[in-house]
């Protein structure tokens, strides 16, 4: 061992030398409190930052310096040196695990609190630049669902982590699990990056759907971007819609026809209510509008879409006309249908009463 090694590891070594002059004298093993005394002084080693490699190598120059040619049964110094190494090591990688634990604990609290917005928001803003993310910018949040909820760790995320690292190295990014679902946080100003999270995330799930919020600013702006995020994920799971990867900007009017609930129940109740006097109830005229307005109020595709003939189609139309004064041919009568017909599906009627 140089003179350098020996004193940036003394500290580490103490009492390692007398351990190996008695194991020549006697050919006895360790004690408990000689090996309980390596592990501490692994613990502490590796709390000072160095590496398990170098400091296993220096215990075996101390070994091949200090123990005398032939002093002893080789095996039995052997048996010594295996002894304190592997105690070493144990305490060693017993305080890095605590660590990472500690870390992980660290992050999954940030998470939560920038998530939920529960922190106060310039100490949060702190805490950010701890894990990459300037929230003094404006920030965007996308998030995937699959089939299946995932933990941080699970095959899916950690697959996406290396496609996305892979691709974009380190680029502020935040990608963590929440509620069973992927959470990918990035700049808003980098579209690129959360589209990529969006193409990588759908091949993993097995193509779940992928809700991107607007770019926010500020420390509260990942909170409001993975709130508009989340509720287009509803939104989409209401309205059915097959899209794989959604907007929040795209799904803007919805909160609007939706904040005022009482009077949304009215339109649909007012507007649709005379369909469930139809034979089987409203829900299959409710399907032939929904299918009707969503092809553009193309008769022939909407009948395709439903598996009816053009004829069929036809007449549901003008049943629904009958039974609600309204003409979904007409653009004035078209414009209130529509409304009440997404309102229905938002507020899940006519399985739920109003």
């Amino acid at each position: 061992m140089t003179g350098r090694d020996h004193e940036v590891f003394e500290e580490y070594l103490a009492g390692y030398a007398a351990l190996l002059a008695d194991a020549c004298a006697t050919g006895r093993r360790l004690t408990r409190d000689e090996i309980e005394t390596r592990r501490a002084l692994g613990e502490r080693a590796a709390e000072g930052g160095f590496g398990l490699r170098a400091l296993v190598a220096a215990h075996l120059r101390e070994a091949r310096t200090n123990v005398p040619s032939g002093a002893a049964n080789p095996a039995d110094v052997l048996a010594v040196v295996e002894q304190a190494v592997d105690a070493f090591a144990e305490g060693f990688e017993r305080s890095q695990l605590h660590a990472v634990r500690q870390e992980e604990a660290a992050r999954r609290e940030f998470i939560d609190d920038l998530l939920y917005g529960r922190s106060d928001l310039g100490r949060l803003a702190e805490r950010a630049e701890r894990f990459g993310l300037r929230l003094s910018h404006e920030h965007a949040v996308a998030i995937a669902q699959g089939d299946t909820a995932y933990e941080e760790g699970d095959t899916v995320p950690r697959g996406v982590e290396r496609a996305m690292i892979s691709r974009f190295g380190d680029r502020s990014i935040l990608l963590t699990t929440k509620d069973g679902r992927l959470v990918c946080v990035a700049p808003g100003d980098q579209d690129e990056v959360l589209a990529f999270f969006a193409k990588q995330a759908y091949a993993g799930t097995g193509g779940g759907h992928v809700a991107i919020g607007r770019p926010q600013p500020g420390p509260g702006g990942v909170v409001q971007s993975y709130e508009e995020a989340l509720s287009t994920l509803e939104l989409a799971h209401r309205l059915e819609v097959d899209e794989p990867v959604l907007r929040a900007a795209d799904f803007l009017v919805y909160p609007v026809l939706t904040r005022d609930r009482q009077a949304m129940a009215d339109l649909v109740s007012s507007t649709l209510g005379p369909l469930q006097s139809a034979r089987g109830g409203a829900q299959p005229l409710l399907d032939t509008l929904t299918a009707y307005f969503d092809c553009g109020c193309v008769s022939a595709e909407a009948a395709r879409r439903l598996s009816l003939s053009v004829r069929a189609m036809t007449y549901r139309l003008d049943r629904i006309h009958k039974l609600t004064g309204a003409d979904p041919s007409d653009p004035v009568h078209r414009y209130t249908l529509q409304t009440a017909v997404i309102g229905a599906r938002l507020l899940d009627w006519p399985a739920r009463p109003l």
